[in-house]
């Protein structure tokens, strides 16, 4: 086989509904030579068989099954054997819109001080509802800033494409980050190379109350203030090992965040609905019930209950 240009990551657990989407998805993509490394992270649903039925149907599809050890360390041995000049990311679960591929290899290929680049990403509901449409500056230097004052990155993990040589100079995902592993890739990359955005909508992800990340939504922050303190202590010279020790012992202490976990899925259902609300979908009433169940106290969640019913109600 020819050597890929692009070598697409993507790490599975258990991600069998959305799973033949996003598959498919990526071996559509045209004017680009790809390899798809896909990472079966010990998955116990029915992931396995799909994947093994397009490895059968595509030899660019590659299947590396490993025993569950977590998104970051999935995507470590799956980067460790991409053999493209650029690597580009896919989760399970999401869309990436045609000539996504082409559209940012491209502008890797023309600026040459671009380490990552990235595009408008389009949130998405579980059952594929709009929510949101994420913008960010299409002028490096004014994206890069952006990114190093920690004002905003890329939108979506899964919507960033990068130099193979820049991850593997910066040390590429650390596997004491159990959460955030992207924003902290994301800034040690910003330090060498800068970061650039496609301004049209190529990528959608997908955000779900019942995911592994919407359960540890509490912890997932504290990893986010690690990610903090590290760029932090890098801007300042001091040695990262302490906090990366912190970051890896976090993950052991599952009740560290003090919430508990069933708290995160009513907020990211009040997320949805909020979101479905300001686009006049009705079909809100269904997250504000879920959430409500999920934290009975939550007043915003009543008072946007009585507003998607009247919602419903006018478009009758």
């Amino acid at each position: 086989m020819n050597r890929p240009e692009v070598s697409v990551v993507m790490s599975v657990f258990n991600g069998e509904p959305f799973l033949a989407e996003a598959l498919d998805c990526i071996l559509a993509q045209e004017g680009v030579n790809l390899e798809f490394i896909i990472v079966d992270d010990g998955s116990t649903d029915g992931s396995p068989g799909i994947l093994d039925d397009h490895t059968r149907r595509d030899p660019r599809v590659r299947v590396i099954r490993q025993p569950n050890r977590g998104l970051t360390r999935a995507l470590i041995h799956g980067c460790a054997v991409a053999r493209g000049e650029f690597i580009a990311r896919q989760d399970c679960d999401d869309v990436s819109l045609p000539g996504r591929l082409a559209r940012l290899a491209g502008m890797l290929r023309t600026d040459a001080g671009l380490s990552f680049v990235s595009s408008a990403a389009e949130v998405i509901g579980p059952a594929g509802e709009t929510l949101l449409v994420h913008q960010r500056p299409t002028n490096p230097d004014e994206a890069t800033a952006m990114l190093l004052s920690r004002q905003g990155g890329p939108p979506g993990h899964g919507s960033v494409m990068f130099r193979r040589a820049a991850y593997e100079q910066v040390g590429g995902y650390r596997q004491q980050m159990y959460f955030a592993q992207d924003s902290d890739l994301w800034l040690r990359l910003a330090l060498v190379g800068g970061l650039s955005y496609a301004p049209e909508v190529l990528y959608k992800y997908r955000v779900a109350p019942d995911s592994i990340s919407g359960r540890l939504h509490p912890l997932k922050l504290a990893y986010a203030d690690m990610v903090t303190e590290l760029h932090e202590a890098r801007l300042a010279g001091r040695d990262e090992f302490p906090i990366l020790e912190r970051a890896a012992a976090l993950r052991r202490q599952p009740d560290a965040s003090g919430q508990p976990a069933q708290t995160s899925e009513g907020r990211t259902n009040y997320f949805i609905a909020r979101c479905l609300i300001q686009r006049g979908d009705s079909r809100a009433l269904s997250y504000l019930r879920h959430s409500l169940r999920d934290e009975p106290w939550f007043l915003r969640a009543w008072a946007s209950l009585a507003q998607a019913a009247w919602l419903r109600w006018i478009k009758r």
